[in-house]
């Protein structure tokens, strides 16, 4: 299949408007439609689009809004749920894991995380726990645990406690930038003839007499009506797949739990070493991380169970407590709110137990593949690291359910957009994520002879650009949180910048001072929703 690209080498699928007219002049439908453009749903398409289907994404905010851009930033095979005795999880994981570190070398890479141990007791059971990680991940190990001793230990992370220290246990896991690799994701999803495109809500699905299936679709940046067909629909929208189940049965029982985690990101003097800390047991028995992450350090997560989801979930008082104070029994210095760059919550969509009082850390992480009557496909649970085999799975379900001929999937050996040699990644390259368009990028800001926007978060005329033609890039919060992570890593800094931003963005996408405005001061109030103080008050 030819790459949808102009004469220039950009992907002409990222001009929305053409996106969109495209759909709109299709005269056959699809054979499936995906709603949802997180991890879940653009995994999906990719995964159909490479098997030889035709597939249309809806997304009705940007990609990987909601839960894909706000996960602890590692891709890894879960300690606490080798805990839970979870093997498969835990099997499945490490190789999808392995994966990904093999498709997507500019956005993922080996963390070395250490384990603090206080007694013989917990040395002994830490690193047999971690050497039977190694041993289920088998070749795609990322590296063999071993025990490090007190010294050393102090040494590599001189900013944790050395009180009542025996050591620590080394083992190696997984980090990316899950929102950039949700964007990697698109663009592949683009170069490959699908159809993608955000700010695209659906408002009702309706069965055809012939089995097809007709989507009411309103475009929230022109207010515009649409109506697509599609042979078979798919229900990839997280926390929100029971809002898509009623429109076609209003009957229709919840089918997810909802909990959520918050994250904490603090200057990296509170834990300057390059491994990261992995605390095993906080005081609600779950784990810890303090991850370095783009030069700042993100402390989470929480888990704690929700009754009503939000699209920007709030952080509340207890989980931001929770974290300072089991962060501040590791740490020479004891961060406290003050110290607080930004705080983040995300929603995870757990399959809904049988037992309506398990605990949500209790649930299991693994994903379920649910078809409605009507014959509707969802997708349940799940996380970031075992997306593709979730898409695999959802393809694999299609096929079946349908009875069509069964095709092989070829994601497991498929380098996403930017992919490029793991030996020319610089993780201290502020540009490292932009993968194989990095030296486009850099040679535009040189070209281009203007100072950056901010030097600290590598913000420029150029990269705002590059955002909005490649990237489908629409308002100010998609470029400060997602296409570069400014939100996410300083509240205040992004806050400052939605002025510069937007008044770049309104230049190149055609937009009136109004919007400036009105682009502003929604940002503006988003900001205040990650600041700790903010919160309290």
């Amino acid at each position: 299949m030819s790459t949808p690209m102009d004469s220039a080498g950009r992907i002409e699928t990222a001009d929305r408007q053409a996106c969109i007219k495209k759909l709109v002049e299709r005269s056959q439908g699809w054979d499936l439609i995906v709603i949802g453009g997180g991890a879940s749903g653009l995994g999906i398409a990719l995964e159909a689009i490479t098997r030889g289907y035709s597939v249309l994404l809806l997304e009705r905010f940007d990609f990987a809004k909601g839960t894909s851009s706000r996960s602890t930033k590692l891709v890894h095979g879960g300690v606490r749920y080798l805990a839970q005795g979870n093997i498969r999880l835990v099997r499945e994981a490490s190789v999808e894991r392995g994966y990904l570190l093999r498709n997507a070398p500019h956005l993922v890479r080996n963390q070395v995380f250490l384990v603090p141990v206080f007694s013989a007791w917990e040395k002994l059971k830490y690193i047999t726990g971690l050497k039977l990680y190694d041993w289920i991940a088998g070749s795609l190990s990322l590296g063999s645990s071993k025990l490090v001793s007190r010294e050393a230990t102090i040494q590599r992370m001189p900013e944790l406690s050395p009180a009542g220290l025996k050591g620590s246990i080394e083992y190696h896991d997984g980090q990316f930038d899950d929102s950039r690799l949700a964007i990697s994701l698109v663009q592949t999803i683009w170069q490959r003839g699908g159809d993608s495109v955000n700010y695209m809500e659906v408002k009702n699905i309706t069965r055809q007499q012939d089995g097809t299936w007709v989507v009411d679709v309103r475009d929230h940046e022109t207010e515009g009506a649409y109506q697509f067909s599609g042979k078979t629909i798919i229900n990839a929208t997280g926390v929100f797949v029971d809002e898509i189940l009623r429109m076609d049965n209003a009957a229709h029982l919840d089918s997810v739990r909802v909990s959520q985690g918050i994250h904490l990101v603090l200057d990296r003097r509170f834990l300057s070493s390059a491994e990261a800390l992995m605390i095993p047991e906080t005081s609600d028995g779950r784990v810890l991380f303090a991850v370095p992450w783009h030069d700042k350090l993100v402390l989470g997560t929480t888990d704690t169970a929700i009754s009503n989801h939000a699209v920007e979930p709030l952080a509340l008082e207890e989980e931001i407590r929770f974290i300072l104070d089991n962060a501040a029994k590791y740490l020479v210095r004891p961060p406290v709110r003050e110290d607080v760059l930004s705080v983040f919550a995300g929603l995870r969509p757990l399959a809904a137990p049988a037992n309506g009082g398990i605990k949500t850390k209790e649930i299991s992480r693994s994903h379920r593949i649910v078809v409605s009557p009507s014959g509707i496909f969802t997708m349940l649970g799940g996380k970031w690291t075992t997306y593709r085999r979730m898409a695999e799975d959802m393809i694999d379900a299609v096929e079946k359910h349908n009875g069509q001929p069964a095709t092989r999937s070829v994601t497991a050996n498929l380098p996403v957009h930017g992919s490029v040699s793991a030996a020319a990644v610089d993780f201290n390259d502020a540009f490292y994520f932009y993968g194989s368009d990095r030296n486009t990028i850099l040679s535009r800001i040189r070209n281009s002879g203007k100072p950056f926007i901010s030097e600290a978060f590598s913000v420029h005329e150029e990269t705002i650009r590059w955002a909005v033609e490649q990237e489908m890039a629409r308002t100010v919060e998609d470029f400060l949180a997602r296409r570069t992570r400014v939100l996410f890593l300083d509240a205040r800094e992004a806050r400052r910048l939605a002025q510069p931003v937007a008044q770049v963005m309104a230049a190149l996408l055609g937009r009136e001072a109004t919007w400036i405005g009105e682009q502003v001061a929604a940002f503006e109030n988003l900001c205040d929703s990650y600041l700790p103080a903010v919160l309290l008050d």
